[in-house]
């Protein structure tokens, strides 16, 4: 029996919303708690369109993972994976070869916990519970050292973890630590929030609700998003409104800018 988690496990904030279990709201998961439950309510009062993110980004991520596979990659480094539910990378994966592996990492100790609960019939997949700016210790971690070989391709996603990471923290220094990192026929598959239809009162009470949260958020534009990219070249279609990258079926122009969010795919090529 699925239920919602009212009850803390040890060492676990419940005063506090938790962007990863917010996110686990809008796909209509079971791994929030009240508060998280509230602080996604009032995104839905400013942004009717808020679920439609969250969902088109899980969509995006499986487009992104079987695109990636269909490339010659066999391993993925999910950073910022938050907590599991349909549609997470190592089925979409296993879809197409059920031998492929996939580490995800994530620093919110229920996303790990119902991770690991998730994988323990998984050889192929692990959880490793660091803070994805720790590149050194994701890149030496157990769990990685075991499941990825980086002298072979590898596919990186930031789904939607860019704008939590503040431009303080450099954020493009994260990306290019886990590029270098990676062999040419590596991808980077990445998502981010930003102002395409958003107006003024829309952006001030977002910012206000994820400043409570234990992670405040960011927005970038487009060429902003572009720039952390650097180093990558972009497959086609190139960095594009988040439905409307390689959808599944036709996405309009309106309803795809309604997710106020830029997502894309590079591939690592030598030199």
């Amino acid at each position: 029996v699925i239920v919602l988690m009212d009850e803390p496990a040890d060492g676990v904030d419940v005063t506090t919303a938790n962007p990863a279990r917010i996110y686990d709201c809008g796909l209509g998961g079971y791994n929030n708690f009240q508060v998280d439950r509230e602080q996604f309510d009032k995104l839905l009062e400013i942004d009717p369109d808020a679920r439609l993110v969250v969902q088109s980004n899980r969509g995006f991520l499986r487009r992104a993972v079987r695109f990636c596979v269909e490339q010659g990659v066999r391993q993925f480094l999910d950073l910022g994976s938050g907590i599991p539910t349909v549609g997470n990378v190592h089925q979409a994966a296993h879809e197409m070869d059920p031998g492929a592996h996939v580490v995800y990492v994530d620093n919110e100790p229920i996303a790990a916990a119902q991770t690991r609960r998730l994988l323990a019939d998984q050889p192929n997949a692990e959880i490793v519970q660091r803070d994805m700016r720790d590149v050194e210790g994701i890149l030496q971690a157990e769990e990685t050292r075991r499941l990825l070989d980086f002298s072979r391709p590898v596919g990186v996603l930031m789904i939607s973890v860019f704008p939590f990471i503040p431009d303080s923290d450099d954020p493009a220094g994260i990306v290019a630590a886990y590029r270098d990192a990676c062999v040419p026929g590596s991808h980077l598959a990445g998502s981010h929030l930003s102002r395409v239809t958003f107006t003024d009162e829309q952006l001030a009470h977002g910012h206000a609700i994820y400043s409570r949260t234990s992670t405040p958020g960011t927005l970038r534009s487009r060429e902003e998003i572009a720039a952390l990219l650097t180093g990558y070249q972009l497959v086609d279609p190139g960095l594009v409104l988040l439905p409307q990258w390689r959808p599944e079926e036709p996405v309009d122009d309106a309803l795809a800018a309604s997710t106020n969010s830029y997502a894309g795919v590079g591939a690592l090529f030598p030199g």
